[in-house]
């Protein structure tokens, strides 16, 4: 195990953050914009959200970065581009985090891509994810996070690319209804398969409410010996208003804390939906800090 995991893991339950999307909408990303951009043009507001993330107790932040691979930058001309956002996304957490003991875990999402269906290569995907986890390292990242993933080859050449900048690694993927992934991988397999393959850390995000996260998180925990990931949605997304709503308040969803602790969870934090105020209901629940 990583020394800096290791090290983690000293404590019961590790705290990580929130949803970043809907929080900077929140301070004016418009619907459709690129975020990662905004680690240029409003790094002051991108570390805001790390900075709220940091007071409601995480002890792990993420990084505006989650679309900020080349394939995917590429549909904003902002390809060019992809060294310095990854860079800056990195830079701007750890401001966040600094004269703290919280650590910042820097996110590489999918590419919005397919092997499967022949929409992008091995190659493409290979130095696509490594030119980002790269930049990630060179921005100060203390460890990355490969999240949000369905297919098992595309998470595969996102780990090994990873892995080449020696930080330790967490492999999180989206089981959706049914428990499994969109492209029928169980949370048995893809356990199994990323414990041989050298993660550091495996787990699920996103799909479904925290309360689904526990068989998930069994399942997780049965086929594995490696620390479990868990960031779950504040519930479904439902359209009111026109605008997309969260149902599951911060008390819900940090009641549901100690029964994903208990499942084997040794991080625990939140995705879509979730905000500050459900984090550190999540960390009150845990007393922490």
């Amino acid at each position: 195990m990583h020394p800096l995991i290791e090290h983690l893991l000293t404590a019961d339950t590790i705290i990580t953050d929130g949803a970043w999307g809907t929080q900077l909408q929140a301070r004016g990303l418009p619907i459709g914009a690129c975020p990662d951009e905004w680690n240029l043009s409003h790094a002051d507001r991108v570390q805001d959200v790390a900075a709220a993330y940091v007071a409601a107790g995480s002890r792990v932040i993420l990084t505006n970065t989650f679309g900020a691979n080349r394939v995917r930058l590429a549909e904003f001309g902002l390809a060019d581009m992809t060294t310095k956002i990854n860079q800056l996304g990195a830079a701007i957490s750890k401001r966040a985090v600094a004269g703290t003991t919280t650590l910042v875990f820097a996110s590489i999402g999918p590419t919005g891509k397919m092997l499967v269906a022949g929409d992008v290569t091995e190659d493409e995907l290979r130095a696509a994810f490594t030119e980002q986890a790269q930049a990630l390292k060179e921005g100060g990242a203390d460890a990355l996070v490969i999240e949000t993933m369905a297919e098992l080859e595309e998470a595969q050449i996102a780990l090994a690319a990873a892995q080449t900048t020696g930080l330790p690694v967490v492999v999180s993927l989206t089981f959706d209804t049914g428990g499994r992934t969109m492209m029928g991988v169980s949370p048995d397999q893809a356990a199994r398969h990323f414990t041989k393959a050298g993660a550091d850390i495996i787990g699920s995000n996103c799909g479904n409410g925290i309360a689904a996260f526990i068989p998930i998180c069994k399942e997780l925990r049965a086929a594995t010996n490696l620390p479990i990931w868990v960031k779950a949605n504040a519930g479904q997304p439902e359209y009111a208003d026109g605008k997309v709503v969260y149902r599951i308040t911060p008390k819900e969803f940090a009641g549901h804390a100690p029964a994903l602790r208990d499942a084997g969870a040794n991080f625990i934090g939140g995705c879509c939906g979730t905000s500050p105020d459900h984090i550190s209901a999540v960390a009150k629940s845990f007393k922490w800090p």
